[in-house]
């Protein structure tokens, strides 16, 4: 299943005001959202908090990149 792990690293870093503080969380709260209702879930784990999809192009069409090994990301078509 392709994911990433969310690793958030100061979301709010480079706003100057409250206002834009919370123009952030907003923005990043719809984006969740989004991505709740088109399947995404999160998973806990030793090594964080994983986003995952079981649908690799709805992963893709998301602009994400995958983490999982490349032997896992491998498809393998019979002909």
């Amino acid at each position: 299943m392709a994911y990433f792990t969310w690793r958030e690293a100061g979301l709010t870093a480079d706003c100057a005001s409250l206002d834009a503080m919370a123009s952030r969380f907003e923005e990043a709260a719809a984006l969740m959202r989004r991505l709740a209702a088109e399947g995404f879930r999160l998973e806990q784990g030793r090594e964080g908090s994983r986003i995952t999809h079981p649908d690799p192009a709805v992963f893709e069409a998301y602009g994400f990149i995958s983490e999982e090994p490349p032997q896992r990301q491998l498809t393998v078509f019979n002909s």
